[in-house]
């Protein structure tokens, strides 16, 4: 089987669209890799590498990345947002198909993280290799652009939906995340089949995770730890209102571990506040993450009170069941009902610091034998539901139906 990876992002950039492909590689895929120059998070572009250069890039697990010209992210204003976003999708359109030129792909496989217009070179390159085309949907469009404020203008929001509209019914399928996605995803796709897989966990996981990480150390006590992107949708302002509703519980500590555009305010906050709770360590490296987290005494997920949200699993719950730790999820839907499904941790309410608060306190007067048992019961969930060696397998096996059908159709 020979795959077509279409993703604006990847590595060194860190997404779990990495893994997929190393995992597909494992089960014996062929795969190849269309992308832009590395520049999220910081918007620099990574060293090695020029926001105007195009070539191949030859992975150790002996697949190729194709790279492509772009606009670096900068400062993440809007404008220079936008010019990111756009200047993939041209570059790719105009410079993908002769880059891959004498390639033949059966399928070509978009990675459709925000926004979802990266996969407008994935139906020209769809035609020109008349290869089955599946668009794996990570985020709701145009939803998720009202949600997070981008763009608020009904007439644009309706224009953006005509245009996701018209990617749908040009896939040959489309897989989503969330099953809750699929009753928002299936009208708007006509007959493109929409099935559910979800994100898989990250490799690093598969062993058991432990041992010490010296270049992070918590103060004894309930560490709560939050765990990726500080952005708008996390609703990381709760948390520091429980965390100040908690100042008098001097063993409890909120730690934040990553970075993103929310990630300054919040830290002027906590300092403005006299949060002494409340630490933040900065972004680690994806290896060293399954031993922070192994320290943590709970870890905390959250996200925005949304309709759209609530239809969402974010991608650090497959994470923080791996990593065999007691959860607290403060958000509603799909990402709680997983939580608590696994009988992995405790749910409360989004964006309700008071019902926050009393979660954690609950789980920090738990005896040390019940903290245990939801880890090892998120680890299990995690195995069964989230394994990456697996999900490969599944991926595989909807990459061989979309791709028989697409043959049985004239060129």
């Amino acid at each position: 089987m020979r795959v077509l990876v279409l993703t604006q992002y990847f590595s060194p950039e860190s997404f779990r669209i990495n893994e997929v492909v190393e995992s597909l590689q494992q089960t014996g895929c062929r795969v190849s890799v269309l992308t832009g120059q590395p520049n999220y998070p910081d918007g620099r572009v990574f060293a090695g590498h020029r926001s105007w250069g195009m070539g191949r890039d030859l992975y150790p697990s002996s697949f190729t990345v194709v790279r492509v010209p772009i606009v670096p992210r900068g400062s993440s204003t809007a404008w220079r947002l936008a010019a990111n976003y756009i200047s993939f999708v041209v570059s790719a359109s105009l410079f993908g198909s002769w880059l891959l030129r004498g390639q033949r792909f059966d399928v070509i496989f978009v990675y459709g993280i925000s926004p979802i217009l990266q996969a407008i070179p994935g139906i020209l390159l769809r035609q020109v290799k008349n290869a089955a085309l599946i668009t794996w949907v990570q985020d709701l469009w145009p939803q998720s652009l009202e949600v997070t404020g981008f763009i608020t203008n009904r007439r644009l929001l309706s224009f953006v939906e005509s245009i996701v509209r018209w990617i749908y019914r040009r896939s040959d399928l489309l897989l989503v995340q969330s099953q809750a996605f699929i009753p928002v995803v299936q009208p708007m796709a006509g007959g493109t089949p929409v099935k559910y897989h979800p994100n898989p966990g990250e490799l690093s996981f598969n062993q058991t995770p432990g041992g010490d990480d010296s270049s992070i150390n918590f103060e004894p006590g309930f560490n709560v730890v939050f765990a990726g992107n500080l952005g708008t949708v996390q609703a990381l302002d709760i948390v520091l209102d429980a965390a100040e509703l908690l100042l008098e519980h001097p063993h409890i500590h909120f730690i934040f571990v990553g970075s993103g555009s929310r990630g300054d305010h919040l830290i002027k906050e906590t300092v403005r506040r006299s949060l002494r709770n409340v630490h933040f360590v900065g972004r680690m490296p994806p290896q060293a993450m399954p031993s922070v987290l192994a320290k943590a005494s709970a870890l905390l997920v959250s996200l925005v009170r949304s309709p759209i949200m609530s239809q969402t699993i974010p991608s650090k719950i497959q994470a923080y069941l791996a990593a065999g730790r007691p959860i607290i999820a403060c958000l509603d839907g799909e990402g709680a009902r997983v939580i608590e499904e696994a009988r992995a941790g405790l749910a409360c309410a989004a964006e309700d610091a008071d019902a926050l608060a009393r979660t954690i306190m609950q789980m920090c007067s738990m005896p040390d034998v019940e903290l245990k048992r939801m880890g090892d019961a998120g680890r299990c969930y995690y195995q069964e539901h989230f394994d990456p060696g697996a999900l490969a397998h599944r991926l595989m096996q909807h990459f061989h139906e979309a791709a028989s059908k697409r043959k049985d159709r004239p060129a």
